[in-house]
């Protein structure tokens, strides 16, 4: 038998006092049954955050998801409401690097996420084989500065065709117009290889060589219009010495940009992160 369809609610709005008992109030009043619940406050900004997951009474989970988006507005409160059963479908995005391709599609594959991948994009052919093997659409779309609009458009398409929820950038080398992340509409999870906001851009592997650091990271984030600055996700670290070439930190690097993006995907499709300015509220 099924678990029973839960839903999850991500609120967030300016703290006021009895906000947790009034959310637990108006669930439990409604016969329902709170699984988790976990909250934050931002106290220099004064504001509230609020995750909770609960068994709603009744067989309409949602019209329970949209009654609770019309009770946190009375409370002041932004609420984003998610049913369980519900696995949004989303693209990859990828270029020449296969590491983190691979990766993610491998723990899909076993089931780790709660979501699943419909198609490949990418400016280049090289994993055309592997996403085939993998049973993934692939759609080849180059990319030069000429052409880089209309790429886009054929891109845009792509996701409206497949129902694309969420984007994820797998190392994919392009920088996405902010015409693209408007019209997209949708969640894009970009791996950059550093510790942001430390060498943002091209290279950064060979730029924490050049300077010398102690420690190399990667970091998951939101994609915005303005390059490698979108709101953080998940980042992560791991020591070097003066004895490591780029070739070695570009090794190390891979192994971190693995994990962090794949936990930053899978706490977004668990509905895990709110985000607030340029900022984001990670429930883990």
């Amino acid at each position: 038998m099924s678990p029973p369809a839960t839903l999850v609610a991500l609120l967030h709005g300016p703290d006021q006092p009895g906000l947790v008992a009034k959310t637990s109030g108006w669930i439990y009043a409604r016969q329902g049954n709170i699984l988790h619940a976990d909250q934050h406050r931002d106290m220099e900004g004064g504001e509230f955050f609020q995750r909770i997951e609960w068994v709603p009474a009744g067989g309409n989970p949602a019209a329970a998801a949209e009654e609770l988006r019309v009770f946190a507005a009375s409370l002041g409160m932004a609420a984003k409401v998610a049913v369980s059963t519900h696995r949004p479908k989303g693209a990859l995005f990828v270029s020449r690097e296969d590491h983190c391709f691979h990766d993610l599609v491998l723990r899909w594959k076993a089931g780790e996420f709660a979501g699943d991948f419909g198609c490949v994009v990418s400016n280049h052919t090289v994993l055309a084989d592997a996403a085939k093997h993998y049973g993934l659409p692939f759609h080849h779309i180059p990319v030069t500065a000429g052409t880089k609009a209309e790429a886009e458009r054929q891109q845009l398409e792509i996701l409206r065709a497949t129902g694309s929820e969420f984007v994820v950038l797998a190392r994919y080398m392009q920088v996405l117009s902010a015409d693209f992340l408007r019209h997209c509409g949708q969640p894009v999870i970009n791996i950059h290889h550093s510790f942001l906001p430390a060498f943002a851009g091209g290279k950064p592997y060979h730029q924490a060589h050049e300077r010398g650091v102690k420690l190399i990271g990667a970091t998951a984030h939101y994609a915005t219009a303005v390059l490698d600055d979108g709101p953080i996700i998940q980042q992560d670290v791991v020591r070097v010495t003066h004895r490591h070439g780029v070739e070695d930190l570009v090794r190390k690097g891979r192994d971190l940009e693995k994990l962090v993006l794949a936990q930053a995907l899978r706490w977004h499709l668990e509905n895990r992160i709110l985000v607030y300015g340029n900022k984001t509220v990670v429930f883990d």
